[in-house]
């Protein structure tokens, strides 16, 4: 992991290596059975170099939280490990530099379960053109990992409601299925 934290912190292959502060690579045990993969850093991931520490990481954190995982179990990364400017979706030719790094994290983490958190990861992950939204809550299987894509934390941030069948509800669902299946992963590494 030092190896591909080197290439991306001298990495100027597109413009969002000229303008980032930091570059942010993931963080977490290099052994971990799960994996959450966001889109890419925001402005307080870029200047503190760390990823989902801003708003929605907070978020995240009480999600994992609530649902019991801890977040120091966990590895977790984004598709492009520099900040977007105005925090836009990356553009097809940022995602295609930043495919070696996650792929190289994934083999090296060779987590049980991979959480695609948004659209970005999602459809890159799975090769799909479908929407989070009809893609989330539903397991998928790449490269003998299970894959559940959820609503990124900054989506639920723009959306408050708490009704039955909201995004906040249905990612609480999908969290727990996150943990059923990281508590099978837990037991299967125990024997």
């Amino acid at each position: 992991m030092s190896k591909i934290a080197e290439e991306v912190g001298d990495c100027q292959r597109c413009a969002l290596g000229k303008d980032r502060n930091m570059p942010v690579l993931g963080e977490g045990p290099l052994d971990a059975l799960l994996m959450f993969v966001g889109e890419g850093p925001g402005a307080d991931e870029d200047v503190q170099g760390k990823p989902f520490v801003g708003k929605a990481g907070q978020l995240l954190d009480r999600i994992l939280k609530a649902a019991e995982i801890s977040r120091e179990e966990i590895y977790i990364t984004n598709v492009v490990k520099c900040r977007p400017p105005g925090n836009r979706v990356p553009a097809i030719e940022e995602i295609v530099v930043c495919q070696k790094f996650l792929e190289a994290q994934i083999a090296i983490i060779n987590p049980s379960i991979i959480v695609c958190l948004g659209n970005t990861p999602a459809k890159w992950i799975l090769g799909t053109t479908e929407g989070i939204t009809k893609l989330r809550g539903r397991w998928f299987s790449w490269r003998g990992i299970d894959v559940m894509p959820m609503f990124h934390p900054s989506y639920l941030l723009r959306n408050e409601s708490r009704k039955k069948d909201s995004p906040k509800a249905l990612t609480w669902q999908d969290i727990q299925e996150v943990r059923k299946r990281l508590d099978d992963a837990r037991l299967r590494r125990s024997r």
